[in-house]
């Protein structure tokens, strides 16, 4: 008999950042934009700006991907007995990777996707600007990735190494093979 899907439908994804600002954010718009009705997708931070940085927010209008709603918000939200249901927590800074998270209802699968931090670039426009376009475009591809899986079709454990898998990718573009 087959195992049942590990993920509901819609699958809920929490993205998860310290300051839940930038990184985070592009990777929630971005898999609500292209995620259909397969995806619904969070973000929160464990120490949230309280605003969202205006850089995301422009690269996320410049793609055409609805920004209403994008707000800074901690992770606590996701953690009660009122929270939506989340399937699979993802970590995109380093950071926050390390940290004790909170217990999430249903034990989602957790995997890490190392992002650089695009507010820590510095120099002239043109870097800070490149900064977020390389960012904005790993999360693109690790989103992409992510609505590509098969997700009917795999059982927890597989799924589970094909979301790291999708991290490993993200952070080697040379692991490419092993997604």
């Amino acid at each position: 008999m087959r195992e049942p899907s590990p993920v509901g439908v819609p699958c809920g994804v929490l993205f998860l950042c310290t300051g839940n600002a930038g990184r985070s954010i592009l990777a929630e718009a971005m898999l609500n934009h292209v995620g259909g009705p397969r995806f619904r997708a969070y973000s929160a931070g464990s120490r949230p700006k309280g605003t969202v940085n205006p850089r995301a927010l422009a690269l996320l209008r410049h793609l055409a991907i609805d920004t209403a709603g994008l707000a800074s918000k901690s992770w606590d939200a996701f953690a009660g007995p009122v929270a939506p249901r989340i399937d699979i927590v993802i970590t995109l800074c380093d950071s926050i990777a390390g940290q004790a998270c909170p217990v999430w209802p249903g034990q989602p699968m957790r995997a890490h996707w190392s992002l650089s931090d695009p507010t820590a670039a510095d120099g002239p426009e043109a870097g800070l600007a490149q900064a977020w376009s390389d960012v904005g475009e790993r999360v693109r591809r690790g989103v992409e990735a992510l609505c590509a899986l098969p997700l009917a079709g795999l059982d927890r454990g597989s799924l589970q190494a094909r979301i790291e898998a999708i991290g490993a990718v993200l952070a080697d573009p040379g692991a490419e093979a092993a997604a």
